[in-house]
């Protein structure tokens, strides 16, 4: 009997402590494995009990980092990161001791975005090679677990892993094929950080406070009040369409499955969670903040084609407001151009969505990458994600790494001059200059004052192209590129398609 009442009483004591202290904790993002960003100050944080006195130790620094928790239970602190190299060991000291090893210092990227920044490497082309071959310990890779929220999150669920074969499968092949370039250029140890959704728009990835603050933004809001009070309605009528399917296919037992008619889908946007302002940004980019990034790759714009002159503002605002969020300066940011695809709405509205994108390019430490040559204008994911990431990693090499005589990017259009009956288009980025496997160029058209668009001919004439119709006699504006189906092969001669563009600015 008396072992007993120790036994309670020990028990009590120890349940006592667990209210007196709170356990330090941490959120998933810093743990071991990680990669922290080189050469800077680096957040860490968690939580702990209010007051509670936190110590940090790191195996490169030759002193302690001491902080209290605040009265939210709340503590952050700043670590100096070593140059490129490791792997290292944290220990954080509280009423709990926590241990982190295998760390490293290198380099770090966000990327985000929808269902192209999404799909896994065992869906890109040659994936059986890719994942066999994919052995890289010193490539960290951390996949943040898809969730939505209706608030901003502390924590996410994912964690840090080396690269290998297990690893890699179901991680971003975008942003892999990007690292492994980094890594393999730079030689140093890399982390990339995936938060992506398909089917995603913009406005999801943004803080509710960004879209909120700008009158501009409140027809997206306006629009899912209006879904919220037609849903009742429209779910009532899905519930009849779906009892009646389950009487037909009840009836219909052993029968071909042709015979059975397709079961209805719920379509109405309030059973899509994802495509809510701000709920992708609020489960999936806020607990990624502050941790330190180098910058970010970014593939997204397909959910917003039917938006385009929205989307210039929207995507310069999200930019912006992510730097802020972090609070680390204008980072790196670099994003993909849609790829040619056969939209079954409008077709230059995607278009105009293409253009929206480049307007985000009068930001500074900006850039973007064409994809006309690697897309697949029957299929919204195309496999060839080498190309893509690659093409992104080039960005960072030249802009973000000062790779010296880098050709990096596409040709893009300067300047105009009419000579007669004819256009005359200078660009720059022609690298070692300007190439087509065919003598005559694709996807090029020509206008008059009317601002009717004809199919033109286009010749390369040294470092320019030049443009004309037998049917426009005056011409006064170029397209080039112009459908969103349009696979041109117009190049430099180091392989990056031309970027798609128009001259005029009519309606």
């Amino acid at each position: 009997m008396k072992n007993i009442k120790i036994t309670v009483l020990l028990a009590v004591l120890l349940l006592c402590r667990s209210w007196l202290f709170a356990d330090v904790s941490l959120p998933s993002i810093i743990s071991s494995n990680m990669v922290l960003q080189q050469n800077t100050q680096a957040p860490l944080w968690g939580w702990a009990d209010a007051g509670e006195k936190i110590s940090i130790s790191a195996s490169w620094l030759n002193n302690n980092i001491t902080t209290v928790a605040n009265p939210q239970g709340e503590w952050m602190v700043k670590l100096r990161t070593p140059t490129a190299g490791g792997p290292y060991k944290i220990i954080i000291n509280g009423n709990n001791s926590i241990v982190l090893d295998n760390i490293l210092s290198g380099e770090v990227w966000f990327a985000s975005g929808q269902s192209n920044m999404a799909m896994a490497v065992e869906k890109c082309n040659n994936a059986d090679e890719e994942i066999a071959t994919a052995n890289y310990p010193n490539i960290r890779l951390f996949h943040v677990t898809r969730k939505w929220a209706d608030k901003p999150q502390q924590d996410c669920d994912g964690y840090w892993a080396e690269t290998t074969p297990e690893t890699i499968k179901k991680f971003s092949g975008v942003a892999y094929f990007f690292g492994r370039k980094l890594y393999n250029e730079l030689n140093v140890p890399i982390g990339i950080i995936s938060a992506s959704k398909g089917g995603s728009p913009i406005e999801s990835w943004m803080a509710e406070e960004v879209l909120k603050s700008d009158p501009d933004f409140d027809a997206i809001f306006e629009m899912w009040k209006k879904w919220e009070a037609e849903y009742p309605e429209v779910n009532k009528k899905y519930q009849k369409e779906l009892a009646l399917w389950q009487k037909q296919k009840d009836a219909n037992q052993g029968q071909v499955l042709a015979k059975i008619p397709a079961r209805p889908m719920a379509v109405h946007q309030i059973n899509r969670p994802h495509k809510r302002p701000s709920h992708n940004y609020n489960g999936m980019v806020a607990p990624i903040i502050p941790f330190a990034i180098k910058g970010v790759i970014w593939y997204q714009g397909e959910s917003n084609v039917n938006r385009p002159t929205q989307y210039i503002k929207l995507f310069q605002t999200m930019i912006t407001s992510w730097r802020k969020g972090w609070g680390e300066g204008n980072f790196p940011f670099y994003f993909v151009q849609i790829a040619p695809y056969r939209y079954k709405k409008s077709l230059v509205n995607a278009s105009l969505l293409r253009e929206a994108q480049t307007k985000a390019l009068s930001l500074p430490n900006t850039g973007i990458i064409v994809t006309t040559d690697v897309g697949n204008i029957e299929d919204i994911h195309p496999k060839n994600k080498q190309a893509v990431g690659s093409r992104l990693a080039l960005l960072a090499l030249a802009k973000t790494y000062k790779f010296d005589n880098l050709v990096y990017t596409s040709p893009v259009y300067k300047l105009m001059k009419i000579e007669g009956n004819a256009i005359r288009l200078s660009f720059d980025n022609i690298g070692s200059g300007l190439t087509s496997k065919e003598e005559l160029l694709t996807d090029f058209e020509i206008a008059g004052a009317d601002q009717k668009f004809v199919k033109a001919t286009a010749i390369i004439d040294g470092a320019t192209v030049v443009v004309s119709s037998d049917k426009v006699t005056n011409p006064v504006a170029v397209r080039f590129g112009w459908s969103i189906i349009s696979e041109p092969n117009f190049f430099n001669k180091e392989g990056f398609p031309a970027a798609p563009f128009r001259t005029d600015n009519w309606e």
